[in-house]
């Protein structure tokens, strides 16, 4: 079926051959078209309809040209004067426009359309008719909404959004993930992955060659990174989410990169951490309580607490006592005499130190020293040094060779200075923190009663 009326064909050759053939070159055009497209003469009857709105509407060519308008079967009765207005109105307009409409369809349904309507010149230059595209509306929709999340996810979206490559480099970054890159979103396209992040590229790599592969995993992942900024070195846990993009423009889908969206959700992690880390050392702290209730022997009962403590939180631990007992604030000088100590190099409880008493020969401004005469805790670290001077550093203040970090905490019962508890910590743990020296504060308290003591009864004895 023609998707036009033809008006004046003849079977006789002659000089209106050519005008038919150009109606059926104008009606392969029109129903070739992926638009939807109609046209009315001057009086508002139909003239052209091409077959994409016959697939809209369902309404054929044969049933839709030569019909008045779309009244009493394209749309409502209700709406057919002022749909009819509009669309005829473009006759007299300049231009193209643009009117949203719902028509019906064949089967009775109704279908939001957006139409583009414009005057059709006539032989003379007036109008002779309009000619009118239409589509529908949620398609329409559908694409200004991907345009428009596209731009959001780039532009204002509170997470960072990378669409990295095959071959694992970004091609387009957002601010947000600029921002959390420390880098501009210009500086970072096409850069390895490695030049930006110092430890974690890794695993963030083999993710993403995974989700190429293989597809989205069924769930966000958290990943630590270390990145490397014009501060320095940064921590950061990122929740990241991955999507595979394929062209849609093939039958085969074409790997085109990876989306990758990521949260920073560092600090929330570290609170988790400290609240799991905190409920672990309360509880080591209620069972070396319950352990040092069975000692006989208060200092004993001090190593227990000692024992316990070292669990997950340092390397070694040792109790330097005051000699002679205690000391009362601001006397001078002070002497510490070693006393129980983990053993260096080896798994174990802790060791009693030999009887003789001698003091420790710690240079001036020890930290053991400075505990004493601040009263607090002191913490003292060889940095990131070569593993040679590290161990000159801990050696030069009588700790063991691998000691990198050390935390001293006073001992402290009724008013008068007991000693000082010292944790050390290796190179593969972190430097101690003020959440740290708040732990090892409750448990010098516990070792400084059983060392109060202990020194009582044995000057009872």
């Amino acid at each position: 079926m023609s998707a036009s009326r033809r008006s004046g064909t003849t079977d006789e050759l002659g000089p209106d051959e050519p005008e038919r053939d150009g109606a059926d070159l104008l009606a392969a055009l029109l129903d070739g078209m992926d638009a939807a497209l109609c046209a009315f003469d001057a009086d508002g009857v139909v003239t052209h309809w091409n077959r994409e709105a016959e697939r809209i509407l369902g309404w054929t060519a044969a049933e839709a040209v030569g019909r008045h308008g779309f009244a009493g079967w394209a749309v409502r009765a209700a709406d057919a004067e002022e749909i009819e207005s509009r669309l005829l109105s473009a006759m007299q307009a300049p231009g193209r426009q643009v009117h949203e409409f719902a028509l019906l369809t064949k089967e009775g349904g109704r279908v939001l359309v957006r139409t583009q309507s414009a005057a059709v010149p006539g032989p003379d230059g007036k109008p002779a008719g309009v000619y009118c595209a239409f589509s529908e509306v949620h398609a329409q929709i559908d694409l200004e909404r991907s345009i428009a999340l596209s731009e959001a996810l780039f532009d204002d979206a509170s997470w960072g959004v990378v669409l990295v490559d095959a071959d694992l480099r970004p091609a387009v970054v957002n601010g947000h993930a600029a921002r959390a890159l420390g880098t501009g979103r210009a500086a970072v396209l096409g850069r390895p992955l490695g030049e930006l992040i110092a430890q974690g590229v890794e695993e963030l790599e083999s993710a993403l060659t995974h989700v190429l592969a293989e597809g989205a995993p069924p769930a966000p992942a958290e990943m630590w990174v270390t990145l490397r900024t014009a501060e320095g070195e940064q921590r950061r846990c990122w929740r990241s989410g991955f999507l595979r993009l394929a062209s849609p423009l093939t039958e085969e889908p074409v790997p085109l990169g990876v989306g990758w969206l990521f949260q920073d959700v560092t600090e929330s992690k570290q609170t988790e951490q400290e609240a799991a880390l905190l409920r672990f050392r309360t509880n080591q702290l209620h069972r070396a309580a319950r352990a040092a209730a069975e000692c006989e022997d208060p200092a004993e009962a001090a190593s227990v607490h000692l024992d316990f403590a070292l669990a997950g939180f340092a390397d070694h631990a040792l109790i330097d006592r005051v000699a002679g007992g205690s000391v009362t604030d601001g006397e001078r000088p002070v002497r510490l005499v070693r006393g129980p100590a983990t053993p260096s190099g080896a798994p174990g409880p802790s060791l009693p130190a030999g009887r003789a008493g001698l003091p420790v020969r710690y240079s001036d401004g020890h930290p053991a020293f400075q505990c004493v005469e601040r009263i607090g805790s002191v913490r003292a670290s060889a940095g990131s040094t070569e593993p040679d001077r590290a161990r000159d550093w801990a050696l030069a203040r009588q700790w063991p060779a691998d000691s990198v970090h050390a935390l001293c905490v006073v001992l402290r019962s009724r008013g008068r200075t007991l000693g000082v508890v010292t944790f050390l910590r290796s190179a593969s743990r972190t430097q101690f923190e003020r959440f740290d020296a708040t732990y090892a504060e409750d448990v010098a308290v516990r070792i400084a009663a059983a060392l109060d003591l202990a020194a009582v009864l044995e000057r009872r004895s």
